[in-house]
């Protein structure tokens, strides 16, 4: 058994002397699993890094096997974003995320195109923050727990969108969900089609997905959520604070 196929690294676990259990995604065979044999020595740890994409080979005797990985590097994500701690954490959330959520060797076509999308802007910091909360959107939606954001579920109103029910994930008008905005999760407009997105919409947005992350994607698994994704948010919200004084 092998495939051959362009693969975005999301995790690499050290394993005996100087190899790794490597976690991959690729478009065709979704998430994968393989031993890196040597992935840990000086010559190769830089290739295992998460948000890295390389072309990776998987070769097992058996289909149910962990198997073994190869791989060439063809981009080195992780390097660009060492020295901004803002997109690092966004790439170690998202590579988290996925690694977490995805049932492994299922694919999931969307989710891939996605977070590779996502991955290569990433270095450009806080502006490809919507993106990011787009793609937890469709990786919810790729799993069975899309939000409903098209229309309010109390009055049908496609405007005015202003939160979201935590327990149906539906929208809400800010007229209707007045009486209740202390129970709802906040909307930010950038998620509803408005182009403008500040610090809080930012950290509103991620409250937002992280929620039906943690209880749907991850509680689903009876996983809690990534600390990287805990960690992201806690940046965002402290970000969003700051620029709020």
């Amino acid at each position: 058994m092998e495939w051959d196929a362009p693969a975005i690294i999301l995790d690499a676990r050290p394993y005996n002397e100087g190899d790794v259990i490597a976690t991959v995604m690729t478009a065709d065979h979704g998430l994968h699993r393989g031993l890196a044999k040597g992935g840990a020595a000086r010559a190769n740890a830089a290739l295992w890094q998460a948000g890295n994409f390389a072309q990776v080979r998987w070769t097992a005797r058996l289909a149910d096997q962990l198997g073994a990985f190869r791989a060439e590097l063809i981009h080195a994500n992780a390097a660009q974003v060492l020295d901004d701690p803002l997109a690092l954490a966004m790439l170690s959330a998202v590579c988290a995320t996925a690694e977490g959520a995805l049932p492994e060797r299922d694919p999931h076509p969307a989710v891939f195109a996605g977070l590779l999308r996502l991955i290569a802007h990433i270095p450009l910091g806080a502006t490809m923050l919507p993106e990011l909360i787009a793609w937890e959107t469709t990786l919810l939606r790729e799993l069975g727990y899309g939000l409903d954001l098209t229309r309010c579920a109390v009055t049908g109103a496609t405007a005015g969108l202003a939160y979201v029910s935590p327990r149906s994930g539906r929208a809400v008008t800010a007229e209707a969900g007045e009486p209740y905005k202390d129970k709802l999760l906040k909307l930010p407009g950038f998620m509803v089609g408005g182009n403008i997105a500040t610090a809080q919409d930012h950290s509103d947005g991620l409250r937002l997905t992280g929620h039906f992350l943690a209880r749907d994607a991850f509680g689903h698994r009876h996983r809690p959520l990534p600390q990287a994704r805990v960690m992201l948010y806690d940046r965002v919200a402290t970000l969003a604070a700051d620029t709020s004084l």
